[in-house]
């Protein structure tokens, strides 16, 4: 995560939507957690800082920040949308457990790793004349938790 996050107020000036309270509000959240966040997760807490907010409300809002940049969305298959800040700085993949859910950041690429995704992009630059400007892996099995309760059934 950033230290500070005067880039995110910068994306509210000049032409940027409003700073409402319902958007500082949902931009804190996402500014105080980790993790990836569903419109239900954020709804919840937003729920005990502004009553009023309603669940559209989080909706638009959470499609706005995506729109602007300053939110990435993910679809891991359980059918809920996550998300997450967009932070440039910080490219990672996710690891998801098919069992719990549960979605691991997996950025301390090693440098075979590094070539790897680079030579995967060029092949497919070459291949389809596409000019491919970042990517997104999602990688599902079972996390070590879920491993090991396996394991114990058995």
């Amino acid at each position: 995560m950033r230290s500070g996050y005067g880039w995110l107020h910068q994306n509210f000036r000049g032409g940027g939507p409003p700073p409402t309270l319902p958007r500082r509000y949902i931009i804190n959240i996402f500014t105080t957690q980790r993790g990836h966040l569903s419109a239900e997760d954020v709804f919840t807490k937003v729920q005990k800082l502004y009553p009023r907010t309603g669940f559209a409300t989080v909706y638009r809002t959470l499609d706005l920040l995506r729109r602007e940049g300053i939110l990435r969305r993910f679809e891991f298959g359980d059918g809920r949308a996550r998300y997450e800040l967009a932070d440039q700085n910080f490219h990672h993949h996710h690891l998801v457990c098919r069992q719990c859910g549960r979605i691991i950041n997996y950025s301390d690429f090693t440098k075979e790793e590094e070539e790897l995704f680079r030579r995967i992009e060029k092949a497919l630059k070459k291949k389809y004349d596409f000019a491919i400007d970042s990517h997104q892996l999602h990688f599902y099995g079972l996390c070590a938790r879920c491993q090991k309760s396996k394991k114990e059934e058995l």
